[in-house]
């Protein structure tokens, strides 16, 4: 059986919005883009390969799946993240038409609770997700997330898309992990409760 593992970047205030480019999400004028690399050090790199080389596959929201592939699908495979993203599969929640030219991609649809109890029935190991707001807020909203794994950068933006609303299921989750990276991001990992 899988598990379902969010790991995201998000400032002091809950913006995930365009970590890592000026341009990567501009929709609702957002103008703080690019807000993650001037606190990435080997702590937060080592982290984030860990998290996508050990992954069984990738769970998007169709932006998030489109900025990934654009700016991984042709790198150097060489670098061991960059061969994991491209060998595991990557399901893509989308109601619209999505170009899948990252090899071993698929359409799972908008039925999120069904489509993700199923890919977690077949799957041995985690499958993470990356950004995908919106897909995120669903998840909560279904209950459905097995761990979290978020890097708290030491900012406030003020404005963004975030990663909660008020739609999401109330759930307990306990510290499993926790670092202090040398440029002040928080690394914080919080698995799922199990019921007494």
């Amino acid at each position: 059986m899988g598990r379902l593992v969010v790991v995201n970047f998000t400032s002091i205030d809950g913006v995930i919005q365009s970590p890592l480019s000026p341009d990567e999400d501009r929709e609702g004028g957002f103008e703080h883009g690019g807000w993650v690399p001037p606190y990435s050090d080997d702590t937060v790199n080592a982290f984030m390969q860990k998290a996508t080389v050990g992954a069984a596959g990738m769970l998007l929201g169709r932006r998030s799946y489109e900025i990934l592939r654009d700016a991984w699908a042709e790198a150097n495979d060489t670098e061991p993240a960059i061969a994991a993203m491209d060998r595991m599969p990557k399901y893509v929640v989308s109601t619209s038409d999505v170009d899948l030219a990252w090899p071993n991609s698929h359409i799972i649809g908008s039925d999120l609770p069904r489509a993700v109890t199923d890919l977690k029935g077949r799957t041995d190991g985690d499958l993470v997700v990356f950004g995908s707001g919106t897909v995120v807020r669903g998840l909560a909203e279904h209950d459905l997330v097995d761990e979290y794994r978020l890097l708290v950068f030491p900012l406030v933006l003020g404005a963004g898309k975030r990663m909660f609303d008020d739609r999401g299921s109330s759930a307990k989750f306990r510290l499993i992990d926790s670092v202090v990276t040398s440029s002040g991001v928080v690394i914080l990992t919080y698995t799922r409760e199990k019921s007494a």
